[in-house]
């Protein structure tokens, strides 16, 4: 059985990556900082423990795995971004990244590619020439606090290649699920009957459903010709407002209020954070779909049935 070493598994996209690994006949070995070794009923999903910050991990996970799925790091919305914070966000990343790639020098293994989460702040906010031709894969690193931590991230994972490894590098977009991230938070003042659009509402999204993102990392496992970064984002781009009112239509119908959350408010609310609410990310996922994947949910209105049914 092929085995996937999974890290950042017990996270939103890891703890739905699993169920469509194991659907697919893969077993799974997910790096946890507990030592606990029988958390998961299933045969097929083991844990073995890692600790970053001492850059200690289980040399027998390394040496069982065929790929690493790299999906490790804080959450980037959890916290208001105080410099000790920002600390964290990047060092999560860039010293999981050292311990792998030295773990993967150091210890045996067959590990045959590593699939490496990204995120679409690299690109930061659009540019005339993004909303006329969206960003692709070949700009350069935006010089904000996302686009550095993306660039930190990205390039801390790359020496794997220098060890004959397929290295995948997925530029996630806003992940659309029920178990985390933004959908929970749109869906907060819709329990009341109120759709709160954000700022003037039109800003750009740039999504994927969390189904198609596990979809997507499979893909990339399987396509042993595949190397290089992609955008991880549905072939549909919408604006916040367009967002939150076919949501709230969705879960009301014409029962709800729209209601404009002013632009201030949300920088009082979440301090700096308020600037990646608030911006614009037109983000194109045409190398994927050249590629050869197909999404199940291309579209928001079709995302959101799936999601609010």
């Amino acid at each position: 059985m092929v085995t996937v070493l999974l890290t950042g598994g017990t996270g939103m996209i890891g703890t739905q990556l699993q169920k469509h690994l194991l659907k697919n006949g893969y077993s799974v070995i997910v790096l946890d900082r507990s030592d606990s070794k029988n958390k998961s009923a299933n045969n097929n999903v083991s844990y073995a423990k890692w600790n970053v910050e001492k850059g200690d991990i289980d040399k027998d996970a390394v040496a069982s795995a065929d790929y690493i799925v790299h999906l490790a790091g804080a959450n980037v919305a959890k916290k208001r971004w105080t410099d000790k914070r920002k600390k964290e966000i990047v060092e999560s990343r860039t010293k999981s990244d050292e311990l792998l790639v030295a773990s993967l020098k150091e210890i045996p293994n067959k590990v045959k590619a590593v699939i490496s989460a990204s995120a679409i702040g690299w690109y930061g906010a659009d540019t005339y020439q993004s909303i006329q031709n969206d960003f692709k894969e070949t700009e350069p690193a935006a010089k904000d606090f996302l686009g550095e931590t993306c660039r930190l991230w990205e390039a801390g994972i790359k020496p794997v290649e220098q060890l004959n490894k397929r290295l995948i590098i997925l530029r996630f977009g806003v992940v659309l699920s029920n178990e985390g991230g933004a959908l929970p938070q749109f869906k907060k003042p819709l329990k009341f009957g109120t759709a709160g659009i954000l700022g003037n509402g039109k800003q750009v999204i740039s999504w994927i459903h969390v189904d198609d993102l596990c979809r997507l990392i499979l893909f990339t496992i399987e396509k042993q010709n595949l190397s290089g970064v992609f955008n991880a984002v549905a072939p549909q781009t919408i604006t916040n407002k367009e967002f939150t009112l076919q949501l709230a239509k969705q879960m009301h119908g014409k029962f709800f209020l729209p209601v404009h959350v002013p632009a201030f408010a949300l920088k009082l609310m979440m301090g700096e954070m308020s600037t990646e609410v608030l911006k614009s990310a037109t983000v194109n996922d045409n190398k994927i779909k050249i590629a050869g994947f197909k999404f199940l949910y291309p579209d928001v209105e079709v995302a959101l049935k799936d999601l609010v049914s």
